[in-house]
C-alpha cells in the first residue's frame, strides 16, 4: 500500500525530469537518476509533513475539553503522565493562588445571606472573595521496570497560618491487566466535585488514606479510596497541678497529623457515553472509629450524578445529589440529617468575543424534630463577560439568594460586580489574571429580626479592590 501512494509523487517527479531532458541534450543517464531521486525524495518530505500536520491537528480537537471552558475553579490536576521524551526525574512546581486589596466603604467586606451553606460565594465569587493559595511540588521518578511514580507535597494559607494540605506518593503502570491504574497513598485532596463561579464544594473528602484511579471496565472508569478527615488541633493552656497558672500549650493550632477518627469509603464512576450526555456517578459511606465516642458515632451515605455535555456554543452540567445524616461530606454526620442539592451551570458563547456563564442552585436541609435550623437555599447567578482583545476584558456578574427558614421566615441578598481584566489570553479559563473591580450589595435579614429581635435587619455593601489571580 505506501508503494502505492509513493508511486503517484514518483510519476510526477519523473513526468517533470523528462521534459528538462527533452529541452537539454547535454543531460548524461546518470545525472538524469540524480535529479529523479532528489525529486521524489522532496516530494515524499513534503508529504509527510502535511500528515504530520493533519494528525496534530486531529490531536487538538481530540483533546478539546468535554465541558469547554470552566472558569475560576480551584483545581489541583493529578499529576501527567510522562512520556518517553519527557524527564523522568523531572521536579514540576504547581498551584493556584490570589491576593490583593479588598476596600470596604459600607457595612459588608463580603456580601452574604445569613444562614447560606456557601457563604458570600453563594452570590457569587467575583469581586467577592479573600485571599489565599495552594503551592505544590511533585517529584517524579521512574523505576526501572517502568513504573511511574510521583511524589507530592502542597502547603496552603487560606488564614492566618500555613497547613500542610497535601503529601502522597502515587504510582502507576505497575498492574499487568490495569497498566493505567493509579495507586496512591497518604494526604491528598479527595473526590472534590467543585462548582465555579460560585466555588462550591458539592463534595470534599480532603483528607488521608488510600485509593486506586482510572481502572478501565471497558471505556468506563472506576475510582474507589478510604479516606480520614485530618484530626483538627484545638489550642488550649494546661495547668500544671502543681502550679495554677497555664504553662503548656497542647499545640499551635490548625491542622493535626493523625486520623480523626471520622472515615469514608468513596467510589466514582465515570466516562459513561449516554449519547446525548456523559455521565458520572458517586457513592460514598461514611462511620467512625473507637478513636470516636461510642454514643457520637454514627453511620452515613450518599450519593450524587453528574450529567454533563458539551456543545457547539458550551457546555451544560446537571448536578443532582442526596446525603443521609450529612450534607457534602459524610466525614461529618448528624443524627436525623437529610439533605438534597440540585444545580444547573455552564456557558453559552454568542461569539469568540461574548459570552455568559450561569448557576442555578436549590439546597435543602432538614433535621427531623429540629425546625429552627431547617431551611432552604435557592440561587442564582450571571456573568456576562465581553473580551475587547487576547488581553482585556469586561465582566459582569450579579447574584440573588434566598435563605426560607422553617420558622422564622426568610433571608434574601443581592450583589453585583463589574471587573476590568487583563489576563494571558481571551477566554474566561485564562490566567494569570489582575482584575480591578466594584462590587455592590445588599442583604436583608428578615429572619434576625424575629429571632434574635434585632431591628436591624438590612445591609449594605460597597467595595472595592484590586486582585490577582493564577493557577499552573
Amino acid at each position: 500500500m505506501a508503494s502505492l501512494k509513493v508511486l503517484p509523487l514518483a510519476a510526477t517527479a519523473l513526468f517533470s525530469v523528462s521534459a528538462i531532458a527533452a529541452s537539454d541534450d547535454m543531460v548524461s543517464r546518470s545525472e538524469l537518476n540524480k535529479i529523479v531521486a532528489a525529486a521524489v525524495e522532496k516530494a515524499l518530505n513534503e508529504r509527510q509533513e502535511k500528515l504530520e500536520a493533519a494528525m496534530a491537528e486531529k490531536k487538538a480537537v481530540e483533546e478539546k475539553p468535554v465541558y469547554g471552558e470552566v472558569s475560576d475553579l480551584k483545581v489541583q490536576p493529578e499529576p501527567e503522565k510522562k512520556s518517553d521524551k519527557e524527564d523522568p526525574n523531572r521536579l514540576v512546581f504547581s498551584g493556584y493562588a490570589r491576593y490583593g486589596a479588598h476596600y470596604q466603604a459600607d457595612d459588608l467586606k463580603y456580601v452574604g445571606v445569613d444562614g447560606s451553606f456557601n457563604g458570600a460565594s453563594s452570590l457569587g465569587r467575583l469581586g467577592n472573595e479573600g485571599n489565599g493559595g495552594e503551592f505544590q511540588l511533585t517529584k517524579f521518578f521512574r523505576s526501572e521496570q517502568g513504573a511511574i511514580w510521583d511524589v507530592n507535597v502542597m502547603i496552603d494559607h487560606w488564614g492566618d497560618e500555613v497547613n500542610l494540605k497535601k503529601s502522597y506518593a502515587g504510582v502507576t503502570q505497575v498492574l499487568d491487566s490495569q497498566p493505567n491504574a493509579y495507586l496512591w497513598a497518604g494526604r491528598d485532596f479527595h473526590q472534590r466535585l467543585q462548582q465555579g463561579i460560585n466555588d462550591y464544594m458539592v463534595m470534599n473528602y480532603d483528607g488521608q488514606g488510600a485509593g486506586i484511579k482510572n481502572l478501565e471496565l471497558g471505556s468506563t472508569k472506576l475510582e474507589l479510596g478510604v479516606v480520614s478527615a485530618v484530626e483538627w488541633c484545638d489550642p488550649r493552656l494546661i495547668s500544671d497541678n502543681n502550679n495554677p497558672n497555664p504553662s503548656r500549650v497542647t499545640c499551635t493550632g490548625g491542622g493535626g497529623v493523625g486520623d480523626s477518627g471520622h472515615y469514608a469509603l468513596t467510589s466514582k464512576l465515570y466516562n459513561i457515553d449516554l449519547g446525548i450526555a456523559d455521565l458520572e456517578l458517586y457513592g460514598n459511606y461514611g462511620f467512625d472509629s473507637k478513636a470516636v465516642d461510642k454514643d457520637k458515632r454514627l453511620n452515613a451515605w450518599q450519593s450524587a450524578l453528574v450529567l454533563g455535555r458539551g456543545w457547539e456554543y458550551g457546555y451544560n452540567r446537571l448536578i443532582m445529589r442526596y446525603s443521609d445524616r450529612a450534607d457534602n461530606s459524610v466525614y461529618w454526620k448528624t443524627e436525623d440529617l437529610t439533605t438534597i442539592f440540585a444545580s444547573a451551570e455552564g456557558n453559552v458563547n454568542f461569539s469568540k468575543k461574548a459570552s455568559v456563564e450561569y448557576l442555578l442552585a436549590y439546597h435543602d436541609f432538614h433535621i427531623e424534630g429540629n425546625g429552627k435550623d431547617n431551611r432552604t437555599n435557592y440561587g442564582i447567578i450571571l456573568r456576562p463577560m465581553y473580551f475587547w482583545n487576547d488581553v482585556h476584558s469586561t465582566w459582569f456578574e450579579t447574584g440573588y439568594q434566598i435563605v426560607d427558614y422553617s420558622e422564622g421566615g426568610r433571608n434574601s441578598g443581592w450583589k453585583a460586580t463589574l471587573s476590568q481584566n487583563i489576563s494571558i489570553g481571551m477566554g474566561p479559563s485564562f490566567r494569570p489574571m489582575l482584575r480591578f473591580y466594584v462590587t455592590a450589595g445588599e442583604v436583608d435579614n428578615k429572619r434576625n429580626k424575629s429571632i434574635l429581635n434585632n431591628d436591624d435587619t438590612r445591609l449594605n455593601a460597597l467595595n472595592v479592590g484590586a486582585m490577582w489571580e493564577a493557577w499552573w
